[in-house]
């Protein structure tokens, strides 16, 4: 069983019908209700300790059609240990009105800074992940809010004892987020997907996201197929054990 999942041929056929799985559960939702989020994310180690990160985000309220929002984001980090780092960024975000494609008026046009801490533990082959960041928010209205986050996400290796070239794996986050302002809960953001690692640069990950938002005393929520895209530059210097999931 093992040498049948290391065959390249397998694997690729494998992500295929994982990739078909995943598209064809969007066509037992409504286009209305199922919308898509694209991310690309580019990491730069630059020593065993630095690395420089780079991530474009688009959403659309349909599935791949009527796009109202993107994000452009980047940032530094530096790593005390495989299981210990810390991470500044900062990036633009954009959000159009509901109908159409970036149809305007512009709805909100952020600014962003935030400062965060990861730590890792493991339970056998399971690894988690514990994330905590602080955001700093600035609008071009003038307004300026706060906004604290933690998430939670764990991994599972599915061939291989870890996430390496060649190994599928599970992966699923839970992240809510809180203002300094009533009513203080803001979000709650899950996802659940598949990844595959092609090689040590380049890994990809399809997934489920189901965001719910709190605002004016009710709550709303959002379904989304992702799809991410991970390149890692001079990934060979990689000595951390980051859960391979999108910055944000």
């Amino acid at each position: 069983m093992k040498e049948i999942f290391k065959s390249p041929v397998v694997e690729m056929r494998i992500l295929l019908i994982v990739f078909l799985f995943a598209l064809s559960f969007t066509s037992f939702s409504q286009k209305n209700d199922l919308g898509s989020w694209s991310v690309i994310n580019t990491k730069l180690n630059l020593s065993s300790k630095w690395s420089l990160f780079n991530e474009l985000q688009l959403r659309s309220q349909s599935f791949y059609n009527n796009f109202f929002y993107y994000e452009i984001k980047g940032g530094v980090s530096y790593a005390i240990n495989k299981n210990f780092s810390f991470l500044l960024g900062g990036g633009k975000y954009m959000t159009y009105t509901n109908y159409g494609n970036f149809e305007k008026p512009v709805t909100s046009d952020e600014w962003r800074f935030w400062q965060q801490i990861t730590m890792n533990h493991y339970l056998e082959r399971i690894k988690f992940e514990h994330r905590y960041r602080i955001e700093q928010r600035w609008y071009k209205n003038g307004d300026y809010r706060n906004r604290f986050r933690y998430r939670l996400a764990a991994a599972l290796p599915l061939n291989r004892k870890k996430i390496e070239p060649g190994a599928f794996y599970a992966s699923s986050f839970n992240e809510v987020f809180f203002t300094n302002t009533e009513p203080f809960f803001e979000r709650n953001r899950f996802f659940v997907g598949l990844g595959y690692q092609f090689e040590k640069y380049f890994t990809l990950q399809p997934g489920w996201v189901y965001q719910y938002d709190y605002r004016n005393n009710e709550g709303t929520g959002k379904h989304y197929f992702q799809l991410t895209l991970m390149f890692e530059l001079n990934a060979e210097l990689n000595k951390s054990k980051k859960i391979p999931i999108n910055e944000d």
